[in-house]
């Protein structure tokens, strides 16, 4: 069995897909105009890197989990049992938790601003965004193989970074105006 997982693959992969989505971007900024096109690939391309540091195993050969060793709940021990430091960042793991949800809330709100029913859209994207959170969570509870735990702690957590990047979103789409269609050859 070849080992799937640890940073270097965690990076590799970051690099991978956003090569492809920045040739998403380029396909669809002609027709949606720059600012929207780049913004939408970079909010998948951040659902892509969040996916990839959550559910790759941190280690390159996590080992056996046996079933009767694996966690059968997620822990509801708000703090959790986050190290205080993290292979990422100094700051610990629940920063990076927070960090890692930033960039998808801001990009959404940039991309939902496009349409009239954006004031709809953002917060069903948020619940979306969250529901992505549990969705990474309870994966980490039933695959005990990527060596990873469970938290409700991440989850309160991924809400609080993506509720601050939509904060950070309100004030980029004032900046950016993704609604208008820019096209690269000075057109509309």
């Amino acid at each position: 069995m070849v080992p799937v997982g640890g940073v270097e693959v965690m990076l590799a992969g970051t690099a991978a897909s956003g090569l492809l989505l920045a040739g998403l971007a380029l396909l669809l900024q002609r027709r949606t105009g720059v600012v929207w096109a780049w913004a939408f690939a970079g909010l998948l391309w951040s659902l892509v890197v969040i996916g990839l540091l959550t559910l790759l195993p941190a280690q390159a050969d996590p080992g056996v989990v046996y079933a009767d060793e694996r966690l059968g709940v997620c822990s509801f021990d708000l703090g959790g049992p986050a190290p205080d430091g993290f292979w990422i960042l100094s700051g610990g793991q629940r920063l990076l938790n927070v960090l890692v949800f930033v960039p998808s809330g801001a990009l959404l709100v940039v991309v939902a601003a496009r349409w009239r029913s954006g004031w709809v859209t953002v917060p069903l994207g948020l619940a979306a965004l969250a529901a992505y959170s549990v969705g990474i969570e309870w994966t980490q509870l039933e695959l005990a193989r990527i060596d990873r735990a469970c938290d409700v702690t991440d989850v309160v957590d991924n809400v609080t970074g993506a509720a601050l990047g939509v904060a950070v979103g309100l004030v980029l789409v004032v900046v950016l105006r993704p609604w208008r269609a820019r096209h690269p050859r000075g057109g509309r």
